[in-house]
């Protein structure tokens, strides 16, 4: 009797999607002796002691919080600290969204950048970081190369700035994207010749229009696209959903189907059923595309193969009937969705 509670869990998730999408959470890791606890949250800028953090991270808090994030997840380390493995180790089984480290150095960013490809890829978390000057190549990392940020009489580094920057995408609501996003609070800036280019090796950076600072355009630090890796997989916005369609799925069969239900057919096509039950609510919500065919199915193609490399002769099996022979404990899916982007350019052309 599991498919009501299942359906209704997913269609709730689908309902809130975009209210939950403007809760992100960002990780700080701050340098920092003034405070003492390893672990530190906040979850708006009225809780933030101003005698808690040095100046300096105080201001790293309260730059985080004008992006209005949900929370804020800080690891503190000492100052004396040789690198950010005891944070990171802290971090591994938290739910957050972004992470950023404003006093990072740049040749400390690789190994940062590897930590969130490892832990995207091998342990599915949907971790994504902000770091300065790196060019990772991975969609899980926003390569934030601006310089020369003037606020008032500070300046700031790249690095400095990146806990602005986590800020501001995980406040952001999936009706808008970070592109042409406006900083107000920045004087100017160290502009880059070439934004155009910038944008297409893969960097996130502030340009100035005459008038206002703004986010040039919301792309991760992906350059190299492949068959499963598209043009898509280069807007932060298209993650973010992607991130959020993953979590929810994954979260929902953990609680309601492992070790709950026999693996057999007809056990998962109600999981099925119910996965497109949510893709019908995000079309509700313009996240997925309402003109498209958003479905999962069962993947015939991995169920096959896996009865084959027991040694299973499939020459006769039509489609259906790989469909009805279950593997073992596994659940062989897969699904095609499109996933609606913001507008952001315009291309007219007008006789006259």
């Amino acid at each position: 009797m599991g498919l009501p509670q299942i359906n209704i869990e997913f269609i709730g998730k689908a309902v809130t999607a975009i209210k939950r999408s403007q809760l992100g959470i960002v990780a700080l890791i701050l340098k920092d002796d003034v405070q003492t606890a390893d672990t530190v949250t906040y979850k708006s800028i009225e809780e933030v002691p101003t005698d808690g953090w040095s100046p300096a991270n105080l201001d790293y808090i309260q730059k985080t919080f004008m992006g209005t994030p949900s929370k804020i997840i800080i690891e503190r380390l000492p100052t004396t600290a040789e690198d950010y493995n005891a944070a990171l180790t802290r971090l591994n089984n938290k739910r957050f969204n972004y992470l950023a480290i404003p006093s990072i150095k740049d040749k400390e960013t690789t190994n940062i950048a590897s930590w969130i490809k490892t832990k995207r890829e091998n342990k599915k978390k949907t971790f994504k970081a902000v770091l300065p000057n790196c060019e990772a190549d991975h969609e899980g990392i926003i390569n934030f190369t601006t310089a020369g940020i003037k606020v008032g009489d500070r300046e700031y580094t790249t690095a400095g700035y990146t806990a602005r920057i986590a800020g501001i995408i995980a406040g952001l609501p999936f009706t808008r994207t970070s592109t042409y996003y406006e900083l107000n609070e920045i004087d100017s800036i160290t502009e880059i010749e070439d934004p155009d280019a910038a944008v297409d090796n893969g960097e996130l950076i502030l340009i100035n229009d005459g008038e206002n600072v703004k986010i040039g355009r919301g792309v991760n630090s992906l350059t190299t696209t492949t068959g499963k890796k598209t043009e898509d997989f280069k807007s932060i916005r298209i993650m973010e959903v992607q991130d959020l369609i993953k979590d929810d799925i994954r979260t929902t069969f953990d609680k309601h189907y492992i070790g709950k239900h026999n693996n057999i057919y007809d056990n998962q096509v109600l999981f099925i059923r119910s996965v497109n039950a949510y893709y019908d609510g995000l079309e509700d919500e313009e996240i997925l595309d309402p003109n498209f065919d958003n479905k999962s199915e069962i993947n015939v193609r991995k169920q096959r193969l896996a009865w084959e490399n027991i040694g299973v002769d499939t020459t006769d099996w039509d489609d259906q009937k790989v469909k009805e022979m279950s593997f073992k404990r596994n659940v062989f899916l897969a699904g095609n969705i499109k996933i609606v982007d913001a507008i952001e350019d315009l291309d007219m052309d007008i006789a006259i």
